[in-house]
């Protein structure tokens, strides 16, 4: 009898990274996956480097623990954070984000883009060489977006102060020239309606999760690693109250799912 196929991991500090596992679940039918949402120290954007690194290495020993056979860093700011030090910890394929200014560089028209992300991506090294190595090709207007994942993960998707807060950040990019917006945070593209709405048919809109799922996709490819065989499965879990999650996973996700309370680190 053939063992069975080991999951592939995916964290996030929230519901965020749901929006990765949709393309996921897309490129990789037939893999399980599993999902940690580390909402009890949801959001990430404003804290220091070195708590997102002790997080998101206490979040991958959790998805190792069982039997992960890659990571998923689902979080542009933990990827930021701590990506170089779990590929130092873990023997194991793992995939971070990096905010598609490649791709939104290339679509531009006008020759500005405008980055909506939090400021722990925005403040890093890793952000910051992203930018010099494709900012000689377009102007990149660069805007944090503080208390846009705190309206993502109580659910507001299009009321008054979700749009307020978007419209402030996406307005003055817009009057800047830019005609193509990078989300720079897994939580953004659940607020593709909304933006569609306020920036306008013309606008060009870019996100990563689609090319994160390639990405794990043909890194699975070289691994010694059976390939899953039917239809994958979820499991869902988070450091929080796992009511909240299950309640937004119909909307999120598209499915009602169970989940489960763990404790990592």
């Amino acid at each position: 009898m053939s063992s069975p196929a080991r999951p592939i991991g995916v964290f996030d500090s929230g519901v965020g990274g749901l929006s990765v596992l949709c393309h996921i679940r897309a490129a990789l039918p037939a893999e399980d996956l599993l999902y940690a949402a580390d909402a009890a120290h949801a959001p990430y954007g404003a804290k220091s480097p070195q708590f997102i690194e002790a997080r998101a290495l206490a979040l991958a020993e959790f998805l190792v623990a069982h039997d992960a056979k890659a990571l998923v860093v689902a979080c542009n700011t933990a990827t930021a954070a701590a990506i170089v030090r779990l590929r130092e910890r873990f023997g194991l394929p793992i995939v971070g984000m990096e905010p598609a200014v490649k791709p939104a560089v290339e679509a531009t028209r006008a020759g500005v883009i405008g980055v909506l992300a939090t400021s722990g991506t925005i403040e890093s090294g890793k952000f910051a060489e992203l930018v010099r190595r494709f900012g000689s090709q377009a102007r990149v207007i660069v805007q944090p977006c503080p208390g846009l994942v705190e309206r993502i993960e109580a659910g507001d998707l299009e009321g008054p102060l979700t749009r307020g807060l978007l419209d402030g950040f996406v307005a003055p990019l817009l009057a800047q020239g830019a005609d193509t917006l990078v989300l720079g945070c897994t939580h953004y593209p659940f607020l593709t309606p909304l933006l569609r709405e306020l920036a306008g048919p013309s606008v060009e809109i870019v996100e990563s999760g689609a090319a994160v799922a390639r990405q794990l996709a043909r890194r699975l490819a070289e691994t010694d690693f059976s390939p899953a065989q039917g239809a994958g499965g979820e499991r869902f879990f988070s450091s929080g109250d796992p009511a909240l999650l299950a309640a937004l996973l119909p909307r999120l996700w598209g499915a009602a799912a169970p989940v489960e309370r763990f404790s990592a680190g």
